[in-house]
C-alpha cells in the first residue's frame, strides 16, 4: 500500500536527496532547487510536498510511483524507463580542482567546447563520483584516467594527498566541503578557469504516477513563466549561487552581501538615500540567510572570484581576513566620520595591527527578554541576573502550548553564529571550554553535558514545534507574535520588540542579564555586525564611500527621523548614547551600552579568543559539525552523549588534520 501523504488530492509529492548548496531540509526554503519548483508549481495552481531520503531510496520510491517524482536530477540516459525530464533550469557549474602548485598548460575553450582541454588533461588523474552523470562531453571521453568515489569528500582528500591530479566538482559543492569540512585546504586549491561544465537540472516525473504527463506539462509551464518574468534569477540570488556581475551601462554598480536581519533590510531600503547623494550609483543587493551568507563569502575570497564589493562580517572574521589580506583597511577617515567616537570594544574587535578593516553597522550582546504580563498572571519574579535554573523553572510554569504560548524560544537552527553562538555561552556559565591549553578538544567534558543537557530539555519540553529549524530571525518573530514566554538572544532583537510597529508585546516586554550557571564569565557574548570592502572587489573607492556612510551618525540620524529612535542601530556609538531622545524611546539602552562597553572577547583562564566562537580559521567548520549533531538531537535522531562523543571524535580530527594536535 502507498504511504498516506502519496493519495491526497490537489498536492504534487515530491522526493528528493539533499544535495548541498542546492537543495536540503536545513537550507533556507530548503534551498534554491525547492523554491524554484515550488514558485513554479504554485504559478500553474498547485501545492507541493517535499520529503527528503537518501538518494537510493528516494529514487527507488520515485521508480516505484510512490511520489510523484524525483528532484533534481541532470539530464541521464540511466533514468529513461522509469522517468520523464521536466525542461531543464539552472543547474551546477561543474570544474576541474587542482592544487595550485600543479601548473598545466592547456587550450581556455569555451565552456560548451570541453573535449580540446580534456584531450590535454588525458595523461592526468580525474577524480569524480560514481554514478554522477558530470556532462555529455566528460561523459564520453573514455581516454580520461578515472577513479571514482561515493562521495565528493572523498576525491577532495585525495586530491590534498597527491593520490589525484584533477577533481571533476560543482564549484559551490567544492568551496562548502572545504569550507565546512577542510579548511585547512582553502588557499592552496584552485579551478581551471574557465569552467568546462554546465548541468541543468530537472524534475523526473515517475512514469508510474497518475497524471505524471500533465504535471510534466504544467511545471514546464510555469517554469517559463517564471523565466519570462525573471524570477530564476532572482531566486539564484537570494541563495547566493548567481556568478553573475551585473554591468549596467553608464552606472557605476556596487554589489552588496549582507545577512537578512531586519536592521540590515532597513539598510537596503535607506540606500536610496546613498543612491540619491551619488547620482549614476546603482546598488545590487545579495542579501541571505546567515549561515548561506557566510559561506558563500568565503567562496568569494577563497576563490578571488570578485562577486562583492561590501561584505558584512563580524568580529570573528574581520581581523582573521585582514591577516590573509582578504580586506582593504579603512586608514585616514575623514574627522567627520568620528572613529573615536566607537565604542572601544567595537573598534577593537574589528581592527588588526592597529588598523580598522571595517566599520560596525550595529553592535550587541545577550541579555533575556520575556513577557512581563505572563509573569505577573503567574506570580513570577524575574531576577536582574537570573540562573539557568531560574529560565528552567519559568519556562516549566509558563508553557501553556494549548493558548498558543510556548515557555522559552531559542535558537536551534544548526550553525556557529546559530545554535552554538547560545550553546557555547551556556557551556561557558557551566565552566565549559572548547579547548584545552594543547588544542584537545573538550566536548565530552561533563560542563557541556549540563549545557546540552538542559538545552535540549528546554526546547523538547517547552520550546515550540521544530525548534530545530529555527534560528535568530524565526525566534524573533516567533517572540514578537506574542508565542513565546521567555527568550535568551541577541540585544540588538530589543529596538524590534519595544517597537509596536513591528512587536504585539512591546507593551509587555521585559528583560534582564542573560543566564549564568556556576560562572559568570562569558555567559553574554560579544558581536559585531560590520561592513568591509574585499580587497578584489574593482571599486573600492565607491564601496568605501557607501560603508562609511551607512555606519556614521548621520546614519543613525537617518534611521531615528524615518523609523524612530527606537529603530536606530544600536551598540556603536557613544553619541548615540548620549542622546535624551534614544534614552527615551528605547528603556533598554543603558543596559546595551554597558553589555556593550564593558564586553571582552578574551576570557579568564582561556588561550583562545572568543566568547560565542574561537578565533581559528577552522572555527566555522567545527561549529558547522558540532552544531549539526545538536539539531539531530532535537529532531529526535541522536542522544546527547552520543552527539557529544561524536563531536569529540570528529573535531579531534580536524584539529589534528589542520596541524593543532601532533598524531
Amino acid at each position: 500500500m502507498l504511504p498516506g501523504w502519496v493519495l491526497a488530492g490537489g498536492t504534487v509529492r515530491l522526493v528528493a536527496a539533499e544535495m548541498s548548496p542546492y537543495i536540503g531540509p536545513t537550507h533556507a526554503r530548503e534551498g534554491y532547487v525547492a523554491e524554484l519548483v515550488r514558485a513554479a508549481f504554485e504559478r500553474a495552481g498547485y501545492r507541493v510536498e517535499l520529503r527528503f531520503y537518501p538518494l537510493a531510496r528516494a529514487r527507488s520510491m520515485a521508480a516505484a510511483g510512490q511520489a510523484d517524482g524525483l528532484l533534481p536530477v541532470s539530464d541521464s540516459r540511466s533514468l529513461e524507463d522509469d522517468f520523464v525530464l521536466s525542461a531543464p533550469f539552472p543547474g551546477a557549474s561543474g570544474g576541474l580542482l587542482k592544487k595550485r602548485t600543479l601548473k598545466l598548460s592547456y587550450p581556455a575553450d569555451a565552456p560548451g567546447k570541453p573535449l580540446d582541454t580534456l584531450r590535454a588533461l588525458s595523461g592526468l588523474r580525474f577524480g569524480a563520483v560514481r554514478g554522477a552523470s558530470v556532462s555529455q562531453a566528460f561523459d564520453q571521453a573514455d581516454f580520461l584516467k578515472r577513479d571514482y568515489v561515493d562521495r565528493d569528500l572523498q576525491n577532495l582528500d585525495k586530491l590534498a594527498l597527491g593520490r589525484i591530479d584533477l577533481m571533476v566538482v560543482d564549484k559551490f559543492r567544492a568551496s562548502d566541503l572545504m569550507i565546512l569540512h577542510r579548511p585547512h585546504l582553502i588557499g592552496q586549491l584552485e579551478f581551471l578557469n574557465p569552467p568546462l561544465f554546465r548541468s541543468d537540472f530537472h524534475i523526473a516525473f515517475s512514469r508510474k504516477a497518475p497524471n505524471h504527463d500533465r504535471l510534466l506539462a504544467d511545471f514546464n509551464r510555469g517554469l517559463s513563466a517564471l523565466v519570462a518574468e525573471g524570477r530564476i534569477d532572482d531566486i539564484l540570488l537570494r541563495h547566493g549561487l548567481s556568478v553573475r556581475k551585473p554591468v549596467v551601462s553608464g552606472r557605476e554598480v556596487l554589489t552588496i552581501a549582507t545577512v537578512n536581519n531586519p536592521d540590515m533590510l532597513l539598510m537596503r531600503k535607506l540606500s536610496e538615500e546613498f543612491v540619491r547623494q551619488n547620482p549614476g550609483v546603482r546598488i545590487e543587493w545579495r542579501v541571505l540567510d546567515e549561515n548561506s551568507l557566510r559561506t558563500r563569502l568565503m567562496t568569494d575570497l577563497a576563490t578571488a572570484d570578485g562577486q562583492f564589493d561590501v561584505m558584512t562580517i563580524g568580529s570573528y572574521e574581520a581581523p582573521m581576513w585582514a591577516a590573509r589580506g582578504w580586506l582593504t583597511p579603512f586608514d585616514d577617515l575623514p574627522p567627520a566620520y568620528g572613529v573615536d567616537d566607537l565604542l572601544p570594544p567595537v573598534r577593537e574587535s574589528l581592527t588588526h595591527r592597529d588598523r580598522l578593516y571595517a566599520l560596525p553597522f550595529y553592535a550587541e550582546s545577550s541579555m533575556t527578554y520575556y513577557r512581563r504580563d505572563l509573569f505577573a498572571r503567574a506570580g513570577l519574579t524575574m531576577p536582574a541576573q537570573p540562573g539557568w535554573a531560574d529560565i528552567q523553572r519559568f519556562a516549566a510554569a509558563l508553557h501553556d502550548p494549548a493558548a498558543g504560548v510556548y515557555g522559552i524560544c531559542l535558537r536551534g537552527r544548526p550553525g556557529w553564529g546559530e545554535n552554538v553562538t547560545l550553546l557555547t555561552t551556556m557551556a561557558n556559565s557551566f565552566g565549559g571550554r572548547w579547548f584545552d591549553e594543547n588544542w584537545k578538544p573538550e566536548l565530552d567534558s561533563e560542563p557541556w553535558r549540563e549545557a546540552v543537557r538542559l538545552y535540549v530539555d528546554l526546547l523538547r519540553r517547552y520550546g515550540p514545534p521544530d525548534a530545530h529549524l529555527n534560528g535568530f530571525n524565526e525566534s524573533l518573530e516567533l517572540f514578537a507574535r506574542g508565542k513565546c514566554a521567555l527568550w535568551v538572544d541577541a540585544t540588538v532583537a530589543a529596538g524590534m520588540l519595544y517597537n509596536p510597529k513591528t512587536s504585539k508585546v512591546a507593551g509587555q516586554l521585559g528583560y534582564a542579564a542573560a543566564p549564568v550557571a556556576r560562572a559568570r564569565e562569558g555567559a553574554n557574548w560579544l558581536w559585531v555586525w560590520a561592513l568591509a570592502v574585499p580587497d578584489t572587489s574593482p571599486n573600492k573607492a565607491l564601496a568605501r564611500r557607501f560603508v562609511q556612510w551607512a555606519t556614521s551618525a548621520d546614519y543613525i540620524r537617518l534611521v531615528a527621523a524615518r523609523e524612530g529612535w527606537v529603530a536606530v542601530p544600536p551598540g556603536t556609538r557613544q553619541s548615540t548614547y548620549g542622546q535624551p531622545a534614544y534614552a527615551a524611546a528605547a528603556p533598554f539602552a543603558r543596559f546595551v551600552h554597558e553589555a556593550v562597553r564593558s564586553s571582552n572577547n578574551q576570557l579568564p583562564g582561556r588561550h583562545y579568543r572568543g566568547v560565542q566562537w574561537v578565533g581559528i580559521p577552522e572555527f566555522p567548520a567545527i561549529g558547522h559539525a558540532f552544531g549539526a549533531e545538536i539539531a539531530r538531537v532535537l529532531g529526535g535522531e541522536l542522544d546527547v552523549d552520543s552527539a557529544l562523543r561524536k563531536s569529540q571524535a570528529d573535531v579531534t580530527r580536524l584539529m589534528r588534520d589542520s596541524g593543532y594536535i601532533r598524531p
